[in-house]
C-alpha cells in the first residue's frame, strides 16, 4: 500500500486504510500520513478507526481538517492527558457553533489548567456572556485567578463584574483601585459597598465608602465620615455639590469652632460661597474671632453688594430715560397727525326758515336744538 499511493491515479480508499493500519499497526506513521493526504482521505472511516485504538490526538486534527470544530473541542476536553494543545484550542474554540461549549471550555481550563485560564479567557471575550463567565469562576472557587479579564472588560460595566472586581479590591485592600472602579463604573449595590466598608480599618477604604454615599445623595452621612477622618476638603466638595445651605452653614460651624481649622474655614467659605448667608458667616466671624481668614470673603461680598447697587442705580437711570423718550415720541406723533388735519375755518350759519344763527366748526353744527336737527328740512346759509 505505500508502493501504491505513489501511483498516479491511487485511490482514495488505498490512502485511508493505509491510514486505518497506521492507526492499527504503525501509530508513529499515523500523524504524518494525516497531514501529507488529508486531503485524499476518507476522514470519516480514518476517524473511527482512531477512536477504536485510541488516537486522540489525530482524532482532534481530523476533525479540524473535517471542519467538526464542536467534536474536536469536544475531544480535546474529554481526552485532554493526549489531546491538549493549548494553542490549537483555542483556534479551535472560537469556531464552535454550540455556545453552551465556551463555558464548558472555561471550566475545563479552570480545572486542568489555570495558569492559561485569562489567555483563554481573551479569545472568548467577544463571544461569552461576563456575568455568567463570573459566576462559573467564582462557584470553582477561582475568582481571583481571572482578576485581568475581568479588568480587561469592566468597561462593558456588567453588574456581576463590578460586583466581582471590587469584592477582590476590598479583600486586598486596594482602595485606589476601588475608588477607580467605582468613580468609572456605577452599576453595583453601592448601599451595601458603603456600608462593608465605613467602617474599615483603613482610613483611605472609609474615604471610598464616603464618595460613595456622596455618588448617592446621601449628603450628610459623606460629610460626617469624611469629617470624622479629617478628609475635610471632600467635605467641602460634598457639601458644595448637595446645593443644601444648611449643610454648608453646618460644615462651616463646624470649622469655625475646632481648633487648628481656621484655614480650613476660609476654604469652605470659597467651596460653598454661593451657599451660605453673609450673616450667618459675619456672626461666626464676630464669635470666633476669625476676621483674617474671613477678610477675602468679607471684601467680595462688599464688592458685589456695591456692584448690584450700581446696577439698580443704572437700570432706574435706563428706565426714567426710556420712558422720557416714549413720551417724546407721543407728543412728536400727536403734532404730526394735527398737521395732515385740514384747515378749518370757524365761520356762522342762519338757517332758511328757523329763527336760529348757528356756528360750525367744521365738523358739527353747534347750538343747534334737538327738535331743530330732526325737524328742520331748510338749506342754511353760511355768512
Amino acid at each position: 500500500m505505500e508502493r501504491g499511493i505513489g501511483l498516479e491515479r491511487a485511490h482514495m480508499d488505498i490512502f485511508t486504510e493505509l491510514g486505518v493500519l497506521y492507526a492499527r499497526h504503525g501509530h508513529e506513521k499515523l500523524m504524518k500520513h494525516i497531514k501529507l493526504f488529508s486531503s485524499r482521505l476518507c476522514i470519516a472511516n480514518l476517524i473511527q478507526a482512531c477512536e477504536e485504538q485510541q488516537h486522540w490526538q489525530e482524532v482532534t486534527y481530523l476533525y479540524i481538517q473535517y471542519e467538526e470544530f464542536d467534536n474536536a473541542a469536544t475531544t480535546v476536553m474529554n481526552h485532554s492527558p493526549e489531546a491538549w494543545d493549548h494553542a490549537q484550542f483555542k483556534d479551535i474554540i472560537v469556531k464552535v457553533v454550540n455556545v453552551d461549549l465556551y463555558y464548558r471550555a472555561v471550566l475545563f481550563c479552570l480545572q486542568e489548567h489555570p495558569d492559561l485560564i485569562n489567555d483563554l479567557l481573551n479569545v472568548l471575550a467577544r463571544l461569552v456572556d461576563h456575568g455568567r463567565v463570573v459566576g462559573i469562576t467564582k462557584e470553582a472557587g477561582h475568582l481571583h485567578l481571572v482578576q485581568p479579564y475581568m479588568e480587561a472588560v469592566q468597561s462593558s460595566n456588567v453588574y456581576a463584574v463590578n460586583e466581582a472586581l471590587n469584592e477582590i479590591y476590598v479583600e486586598k485592600k486596594d482602595y485606589g483601585s476601588l475608588r477607580k472602579s467605582v468613580e468609572l463604573h456605577d452599576d453595583f449595590d453601592h448601599i451595601r459597598l458603603a456600608q462593608k466598608i465605613e467602617k474599615h480599618e483603613l482610613r483611605r477604604m472609609r474615604s471610598v465608602a464616603a464618595y460613595i454615599y456622596k455618588k448617592i445623595g446621601r449628603w450628610k452621612q459623606s460629610i460626617a465620615l469624611s469629617k470624622k477622618d479629617n478628609f475635610d476638603k471632600d467635605a467641602m466638595e460634598t457639601a458644595s455639590e448637595s446645593g443644601s445651605r444648611e449643610l454648608a452653614e453646618e460644615l462651616l460651624g463646624y470649622f469655625a469652632i475646632q481648633e487648628g481649622k481656621e484655614e480650613y474655614f476660609a476654604s469652605c467659605l470659597y467651596f460653598c460661597y454661593n451657599l451660605v448667608r453673609p450673616d450667618v458667616v459675619l456672626e461666626l466671624v464676630w464669635r470666633n474671632n476669625l476676621t483674617n481668614q474671613s477678610m477675602t470673603y468679607l471684601l467680595q461680598i462688599i464688592q458685589e453688594h456695591g456692584e448690584v447697587n450700581q446696577l439698580r442705580i443704572d437700570s432706574n437711570k435706563n428706565d426714567k430715560e426710556t420712558r422720557k423718550k416714549e413720551e417724546e415720541c407721543i407728543i412728536s406723533k400727536q403734532n404730526i397727525c394735527a398737521q395732515l388735519q385740514p384747515l378749518v375755518v370757524p365761520m356762522n350759519i342762519v338757517c332758511g326758515g328757523c329763527p336760529y344763527e348757528f356756528s360750525w366748526d367744521g365738523y358739527k353744527i353747534l347750538n343747534l336744538p334737538v327738535r331743530d336737527q330732526k325737524n328742520c328740512g331748510n338749506d342754511f346759509i353760511y355768512i
